[in-house]
């Protein structure tokens, strides 16, 4: 099968003068991962990175002119294809392994994943009706060809760790549920985090290999008490602090 040709790869959106959203619009819905850059005076970050059907730091090359750390917040498929291409990169210990051996080798869903677990995905809401992962592809890229490459994670984290930017400071938050490993990047003097998929504005996963719900109402509880602003998150649209609790109460109120 051919599938179209994309003449871009990513689209970006400024949403602050320091925080930058890139996303892959021919990623389908349930893979499209939010890519965030944030800037600040000594170091830059990239939390999450994608697919890795196209090069993230060709994509980021303007904003990038300083070192630059590469921040997974966990180790799912539509969040690291793009990390190898950093040479300073953070995961949560529990993770480490999946970013240094990531888990596509093929766009085909059905090949990748298999009937259950495609299955289950309907069950939580998503349509996953498409063969593969994409609906088109960038230039020089086949479906024969794609396999993400491996990436070397020069530090694992744990809960509490931080990351300095120089004027900026990142609490690491340890968040399973969704994966053992899972992590948030909080930021209290600003109340900014990134949420990966702890919690997002969409149906959140929790059967998946390495789900735990008790470990995820956990974190809910947690997170009903972080005194956010904003909440940029893996997926969906950015957030503020009475949606983040809405969604925390609904999960509990499902699953405790």
């Amino acid at each position: 099968m051919r599938l179209p040709l994309a003449d871009r790869w990513f689209e970006r959106q400024t949403i602050s003068d320091d925080v930058t959203l890139f996303v892959e619009p021919h990623v389908i819905e349930l893979m499209r991962c939010n890519i965030w850059h944030v800037r600040g005076r000594d170091r830059d970050l990239v939390i999450d990175t994608g697919m890795g059907v196209a090069s993230l730091v060709d994509a980021m090359a303007d904003l990038l002119d300083k070192p630059v750390t590469a921040v997974a917040t966990h180790g799912h498929g539509d969040h690291v294809g793009g990390h190898h291409e950093f040479d300073d990169v953070i995961a949560h210990r529990a993770e480490a392994a999946d970013v240094e051996s990531p888990e596509l080798q093929t766009l085909n869903l059905l090949a990748a994943w298999g009937p259950e677990a495609l299955d289950g995905l309907r069950r939580a809401g998503y349509a996953v009706d498409d063969d593969y992962f994409v609906t088109a592809l960038p230039p020089g890229v086949t479906l024969e060809s794609f396999g993400q490459s491996p990436a070397t994670v020069t530090r694992s984290v744990v809960d509490g760790d931080a990351i300095d930017l120089g004027d900026r400071q990142f609490e690491v938050l340890h968040l399973p549920g969704h994966s053992p490993g899972s992590i948030g990047l909080w930021e209290s003097a600003t109340g900014t985090f990134f949420s990966g998929d702890a919690i997002y504005d969409g149906p959140l996963l929790d059967e998946l290999p390495g789900s735990d719900t008790a470990d995820y109402c956990a974190t809910m509880r947690r997170l009903l008490e972080l005194p956010v602003d904003v909440v940029h998150a893996g997926h969906e649209p950015s957030f503020g602090r009475d949606r983040l609790r809405q969604i925390a109460q609904d999960y509990l109120n499902k699953r405790a």
